[in-house]
């Protein structure tokens, strides 16, 4: 059982680093991501499989983002505050809680964003190369992912598990700590969790890996079809094509890996440590919090990668300071191209 009146001091790595960097995350995550709801919501074709889960992406961004401010104010006064504050509880509700169910939120889409690009790669390809019972398995399950209503709905199965996950939490957390006796926010209850919140970080956890694996096996089997489909006949101008897609899904793979994998790879280990340590050193925690920011970061970078990666962004963000938009670009798919959409 973790003592609640473990004493952690924070260094200037947490109570001033950490809130530099939320404070800067903040509005250009805030900026970039509204910006880009508000392109796709005027401009981007909504009923697009892939706009659909980019928005939604994009809502998921900046719930994270919103929660960067109080955040900064946990890490820079969390350890003088009362656990029973006030400030203490926002911190954790607002700023925490939403952040992570949110970021769960985030890489539940880019799963679902890499199997309807790889679904849609494979519908455009000559399937005659496929075997019968990946045919089944494609109608079966890969078709569905581009399929706009099956987007919306899983998008709105998305944000319903995460809203009852966010207000069980809140309930579960107001009644528990009443019985609590720390006197400071930032303390191991909080930054470790109890029993229920490390089983639900365990799902969490598992989650991820989950996600992460399916778009790892997505760029293997796309690397799979297009080395088949390439030894067997010319596959011309659809090269672009598939050479696109390729990339998206690798970037999405980059993602994960970069901003994501070393958190869910360290919390495990760092919940191990406190079986034995009720009382941990301060650096785990930081280690764990810095990650937790690297992970949050994404949030607000994610403008950048649309833009460099969407022609159709590109195109909707180049006519806001032009009078018009070049004629040839009017010809051109966005990188996520959905040509069978209508099939």
């Amino acid at each position: 059982m973790t003592n609640s009146t473990c004493l952690l001091q924070p260094s200037l790595a947490t109570s001033v680093a950490l809130p530099v960097i939320y404070s800067l995350l903040f509005p250009a995550g805030s900026f970039g991501n509204i910006l880009t709801a508000w392109i796709f919501s005027k401009q981007a074709p909504t009923k697009r499989t892939q706009y659909i889960y980019l928005g939604n992406l994009v809502t998921a961004n900046v719930l994270v983002c919103s929660t960067m401010p109080f955040l900064a104010a946990y890490f820079a006064r969390g350890y003088q505050w009362s656990y029973e504050s006030i400030e203490c509880k926002i911190a954790n509700h607002l700023g925490t809680l939403i952040m992570h169910v949110s970021m769960y939120a985030t890489i539940i889409i880019l799963c679902s964003t890499a199997i309807s690009q790889y679904a849609t790669l494979k519908k455009t390809s000559d399937t005659q190369y496929s075997q019968a019972v990946n045919e089944n398995f494609y109608r079966c399950v890969l078709e569905k992912f581009r399929q706009p209503k099956f987007a919306k709905y899983l998008c709105i199965i998305i944000w319903f598990t995460v809203l009852c996950i966010t207000v069980i939490a809140i309930i579960y957390n107001a009644k528990a700590r009443t019985a609590k006796d720390s006197y400071r926010c930032y303390n191991i209850i909080v930054e470790a969790g109890e029993f229920t919140a490390r089983i639900a970080s365990c799902v969490a956890t598992a989650c991820f890996f989950i996600s992460f694996m399916t778009v790892l096996l997505s760029y293997y089997c796309l690397n799979k079809h297009l080395s088949k489909i390439q030894k067997t006949t010319c596959i011309g101008e659809k090269h672009l094509i598939y050479n696109t897609v390729k990339r998206n899904i690798l970037v999405i793979q980059m993602i994960l890996t970069v901003c994501f994998l070393p958190y869910h790879i360290f919390r495990p280990i760092f919940y191990v440590l406190l079986i034995n340590n009720d009382c941990p050193s301060r650096y785990l925690v930081e280690i764990k919090n810095f990650l937790t920011c690297l992970a949050a970061a994404k949030s607000s970078l994610d403008p950048i990668i649309i833009l460099l990666l969407d022609k159709t962004f590109k195109k909707s963000l180049y006519g806001l300071f032009t009078k018009s938009t070049p004629e040839h670009h009017e010809r051109k798919a966005d990188i996520f191209t959905e040509e069978t959409s209508k099939i």
